[in-house]
Parts: C-alpha cells; sequence; structure tokens
C-alpha cells in the first residue's frame, strides 16, 4: 500500500455547537473529529447559542476552545444589526467576519442593504469576510465588496449560475474567493428519497447533477479556491423528526471522499493541497501549519 504524505488539512468552515448545544458536539469531540479526518487546524463558525457577536460572547468561546480543542482553530465573528459599528474591534481576535444573507441554523441572519454595506465598510479590508450568500443575495454581496474595493469570500458555492457569476468577477478583477462542501460534490437532489427528507436537510440545498459538474470544473480551473466541510452536526432524532435542522457531520469524511477522487483522476493530488491547505492559509491569513 503506497504512502500518501499531505501537509495539515485547513477547514475554514465548521460548526462546533459550542456553547448551547454541546449535546450536539463540543471543541474536544470536534476537534477530535478534524485530527480523525486529517485536519490540524479548523476555524468556527459564529452561530452558536449565544452566537459570537461581542466581546462576551467571543471570551465565552475562546475559553470553551483553549480548554478543550485538541488542534490548531479560530473563531468566526457573527455580523448582526447591532454590532455594525462596533464589530471591526474585534477583528484582531478572529479569523473572520461571517455575514449570513440567506436562511441558516441559528439566529444570524442580515436582512437588507444597510447593516452589509456597515459591516463592508468598517470592517479591515486586511481581514476576511464571509458570506452566506446564494443567487441575488450573494450578487449583492459581490457588489457592495466591488464598491468599498475590499476582498470577500463566499462560502459553499453550490449552483451553475454561482460559479458563472464568480468566474466573471474574477476575469473582471475583483478580490472574490469561494468554497465548496464534499456534499455538493458528492450528493445532488437526486439522493434525497434515499437519504431522507431530514437526513438530507442541508443549506445551501442539494442541487442538480448539472449544478454538481460544474462545481467539479471549477473546482480543477481555478474558480474555486478551496474545500471546505462545513461540519455542522446534529442528533438522529433532530434530523429525523417534523422540522429537521440543516447541516451534517464532515470532517472525518471529506478527505477519504477527496482522495477517492484523485483515485478516479477527478482531481489531482496537488490541487487537493492547494484546495485544503495552501489556499485556506493564503486567504485566511493563517501562519503555515506543520507537516504531518
Amino acid at each position: 500500500m503506497a504512502l500518501i504524505q499531505l501537509p495539515g488539512l485547513v477547514d475554514p468552515h465548521v460548526h462546533m455547537r459550542d456553547p448551547g448545544a454541546t449535546h450536539k458536539e463540543d471543541w474536544d469531540s470536534g476537534t477530535c473529529a478534524a485530527l480523525a479526518g486529517g485536519y490540524t487546524c479548523i476555524l468556527a463558525m459564529p452561530n452558536t447559542l449565544p452566537p459570537i457577536t461581542d466581546a462576551t460572547t467571543l471570551d465565552a468561546s475562546l475559553t470553551a476552545a483553549s480548554q478543550k480543542a485538541r488542534c490548531d482553530y479560530g473563531l468566526h465573528l457573527g455580523a448582526g444589526t447591532h454590532n455594525d459599528t462596533t464589530a471591526n474591534r474585534l477583528a484582531p481576535r478572529v479569523t473572520g467576519l461571517k455575514l449570513y444573507l440567506d436562511q441558516t441554523f441559528g439566529p444570524l441572519r442580515l436582512d437588507g442593504l444597510r447593516s452589509m454595506q456597515a459591516h463592508m465598510t468598517l470592517w479591515p479590508k486586511n481581514r476576511p469576510i464571509l458570506c452566506h450568500a446564494e443567487g441575488r443575495t450573494m450578487a449583492a454581496a459581490i457588489m457592495v465588496a466591488m464598491l468599498q474595493d475590499r476582498p470577500v469570500h463566499i462560502c459553499h458555492v453550490s449552483r451553475r449560475e454561482e460559479i458563472v457569476l464568480i468566474r466573471a468577477a474574477r476575469e473582471r478583477g475583483l478580490l472574490v474567493t469561494c468554497e465548496v462542501t464534499p456534499h455538493h460534490l458528492f450528493l445532488t437532489d437526486s439522493d434525497v428519497s434515499g437519504l431522507g427528507s431530514g437526513r438530507s436537510e442541508v443549506r445551501p440545498r442539494l442541487n442538480t447533477a448539472a449544478d454538481q459538474a460544474v462545481l467539479w470544473q471549477a473546482l480543477n480551473d481555478g474558480v474555486v479556491d478551496c474545500i471546505a466541510t462545513d461540519h455542522a452536526p446534529h442528533t438522529p432524532a433532530e434530523k429525523d423528526n417534523d422540522d429537521p435542522p440543516p447541516g451534517f457531520p464532515g470532517l472525518e469524511t471529506a478527505l477519504g471522499l477527496l482522495l477517492g477522487a484523485v483515485r478516479d483522476r477527478r482531481l489531482t493530488q496537488d490541487r487537493l493541497v492547494s484546495l485544503m491547505h495552501t489556499n485556506p492559509l493564503r486567504i485566511f491569513r493563517l501562519a503555515s501549519q506543520t507537516e504531518t
């Protein structure tokens, strides 16, 4: 059996559920899962309970992480309507500012342009802004970022129309980066009936085989910058009830799936390293990780 040597992987998009929902996951179990999957650094999203939006909630989350985490980590701050003029003060302590512009799990969501414009204006240009944005809201986020002459990172792109827009923006010199998830690369809406409606519930939703084919093309031609798991665990009972929350875990399975793609010549190993190590380090301005 051949030995495959890879640098420590970096996942810029995970959900640790700590604080507020540690029956699903905490920093100990989540970072154990990360190490089991080849990740040596994870960046956690702010839609915890309570969400990470100010110094108090950031302190609590950093304390939990420092006591339990088993690998390197960072935290993204949540953008809200109440912190659009103050969030920038916390920029040195976090790895990015997350704007939720479409429906997702948890209480964070920005409706309208005012708060998005304020955050894009005040957040330091040398610190990342990440957007959960689909379709028209993604177009709006790119436009506002362009007007502010600042970079923007689009999370979990899943549709052909979004890839087309990002490609066009980059061809015009706009500072747009993006990520895709393993579940959008390996599952489509045709898998929903087999998985069940609750077990397949995720945001963005699983899309068509045609959308998936465009993601793979963009993965290989450089339009997509990162593979991010969007690791988002829930209990089986929660996923199987009448109102299932979106998301499912991915830290332990992503590398195996992508190495299978390398085996099948859908992806080169060098490209995999760029997507899961080199590019996340660059985009999120992280210190170099030790190779393992």
